[in-house]
């Protein structure tokens, strides 16, 4: 497989304010509900931090002085602090979770129908499984953020600011002493996030390149198996896979070794409060209860600063995530409607093509001064060798494409200038290859229109000469075809490729006809009934490759290089004898 089919990875700032900002425009809608998370986390923070201090309290005015009397309110007091902490955050996780899956899920949204417009160019260079990364394992990592990093980071910040005024208000020469360990605290903080920032930024990549060959190597699972490549595939894997390992693996030993340094340091700083608030008490300068409570106070000091650590380590995943998703979201969509459509009432189904010029690349042209005409209810047959711009036809006709140079026309009017839903709405398209979605026939051929009732469904599939084996089918219409309709045959999915197009009433017919080859007489012959049956009155563009399905039409074009070198009918060209006159004579031949 190609370098060029893995994704690069992306080198940027560890947080890019524009990033964020952008980020926030998501937060917006639940900004209240964001105030009430970062409210109950002030709340907690409070109640965390009472609880030291009731400790001292109960030290110094109750247990060293010997009296009972009180000691129970402390205790009591002390319950209900711990008692309404688990109030407060269970309340405060729950929203905190629930405000996060609600921005997910718009992000999602956004995204899926961001994914919708791009032009098919985006399609052509970037595999599924890098567009499913997007929205799905990317959006998470900033679900990660906002449900455990941003939000919780106000409480850490709440309790580090809470701790150290409690501590300064208490002995301000012990905080002093506890404090000096700090500027260690730091210098281990500036290291690990300068390593975990790189390495998130790299994991991100890797699991898109994973995703990517996943969706690619299911998908050619019949061709893998035919061609025995399951050894290759697995040694192709096995390095994407050990390359995402190996890179996670080194983000766990940063990790591996951080935490236990916060643990060293903070240990140390309980020592020098031991060492020298032990001294303070012992000449009777400080409180025991001072001392125990500043115990505890240093080991809660530092949980929230190792816990921020952490939340660098999630904000940096989430960013590298961001930068993916922000980077497919900035993508505009370079065929877009025109911002005052011309409207019109009823279609006739016109078509000309003037002196078309398009390449799929830079100016690597694959039709070149294309010019016909075909007028309502007339048929056309382009033919030609495989790369001679056939197919090219039914993409521009459809604008998934933009011309470079020349003009096409339906009804006299530049497609350009046709709202893009409008103009696919009247143009049906059979493609060689049908695509079938998960779900029932019937829902497959109507494509979530409920407007088409079922015996509209019906009667156009009697008339594409599908209604005969889907009668057949166990639920008839109600058959689930599942994933691509593999169920199903390749003549099946083409009589009900027909009956999809039939059904929406289109006045231009696409049909590229090239899956013909691969089924039997029989459904060969049902699919030519249903191809002409459905071309009357239409105006109909195919694309051919058997050359004996388009004797009939009213005129034959034939390409070579992008360039049309013959046009007529098939006597015409037959008679000529030149390109169709071969290509005829071979395929009469070959299929002898």
């Amino acid at each position: 497989m190609v370098d060029s089919f893995y994704e690069k990875e992306l080198s940027g700032k560890s947080f890019d304010r524009k990033t964020a900002v952008r980020l926030l425009k998501f937060i917006k809608p639940y900004r209240r509900l964001l105030g009430l998370t970062i409210f109950l986390l002030l709340i907690t923070a409070g109640l965390q931090v009472m609880g030291p201090y009731l400790v001292k309290l109960a030290i110094d005015n109750y247990i060293t002085v010997g009296k009972v009397d009180g000691l129970l309110n402390i205790v009591l007091l002390y319950g209900l602090v711990l008692l309404f902490e688990f109030v407060i955050r269970y309340f405060q996780g729950y929203y905190t979770e629930y405000m996060g899956q609600k921005i997910m899920y718009d992000m999602r949204m956004e995204i899926f129908s961001h994914i919708q417009k791009l032009p098919m160019s985006y399609f052509d260079k970037n595999p599924v499984g890098r567009v499913m990364t997007r929205v799905t394992t990317d959006v998470q990592s900033l679900n990660e953020m906002l449900s455990s990093g941003i939000v919780t980071l106000f409480g850490d910040i709440f309790m580090i600011v809470g701790i150290m005024a409690i501590m300064l208000t208490l002995d301000w020469k012990l905080s002093l002493v506890t404090f000096s360990v700090l500027i260690l605290l730091a210098i281990a903080t500036f290291i690990f996030r300068a390593k975990v920032r790189v390495s998130f930024r790299i994991i991100r990549t890797k699991i898109s390149n994973i995703n990517s060959f996943l969706q690619e190597s299911i998908s050619g699972i019949n061709t893998t198996k035919i061609f025995n490549r399951q050894k290759e595939n697995n040694d192709e894997f096995s390095v994407l896979n050990t390359d995402y390992l190996n890179t996670y693996l080194k983000t766990i030993l940063y990790y591996a070794v951080f935490f236990p340094v916060v643990i060293l340091i903070s240990t140390l700083a309980v020592a020098l409060v031991v060492w020298y608030g032990g001294g303070q008490v012992i000449r009777n300068i400080l409180t025991l209860g001072t001392l125990v409570a500043f115990i505890q106070y240093v080991e809660k000091f530092f949980h929230p600063i190792s816990d921020l650590s952490e939340k660098f380590g999630i904000l940096q995943e989430a960013i590298a995530a961001s930068e993916r998703v922000f980077n497919l979201l900035d993508l505009k969509p370079a065929i877009t409607s025109p911002a005052d459509p011309v409207r019109v009432e009823k279609i006739k189904g016109n078509i000309k093509f003037e002196k078309v010029w398009f390449a799929y690349n830079d100016e690597n042209y694959v039709l070149k001064d294309i010019s016909f005409d075909l007028h309502a209810g007339q048929s056309v047959a382009f033919v030609g060798a495989t790369g001679s711009g056939k197919t090219s036809i039914i993409n521009l006709m459809n604008r998934f494409y933009e011309i470079q140079k020349g003009k096409i026309l339906l009804d006299n009017i530049n497609i350009k200038k046709f709202d893009l839903q409008e103009l696919r709405r009247h143009i049906g398209v059979v493609m060689q290859d049908v695509f079938l979605f998960s779900g029932s026939i019937l829902e497959n051929i109507r494509l979530g229109n409920e407007d088409i009732s079922l015996d509209q469904v019906i009667s156009a599939s009697k008339y594409a000469n599908a209604h005969k084996f889907i009668k057949k089918l166990p639920g008839q219409y109600d058959f689930e075809v599942k994933e691509r309709g593999q169920v199903l045959s390749v003549g099946q999915r083409q009589l009900i490729a027909f009956a999809r197009a039939l059904v929406f009433n289109p006045e231009v017919l696409l049909v590229l006809d090239e899956a013909t080859s691969s089924i039997d007489s029989e459904i060969e012959a049902l699919i030519q009934d249903a191809l002409e049956k459905i071309m009357e009155n239409r105006t109909t563009i195919i694309i051919a490759h058997r050359l004996s399905t388009i004797k009939n039409v009213d005129k034959i074009i034939v390409l070579s290089h992008g360039e049309i070198v013959e046009r007529g009918t098939h006597r015409e060209l037959l008679k000529a004898k030149g390109i169709y006159h071969k290509l005829y004579k071979y395929q009469y031949q070959l299929h002898k």
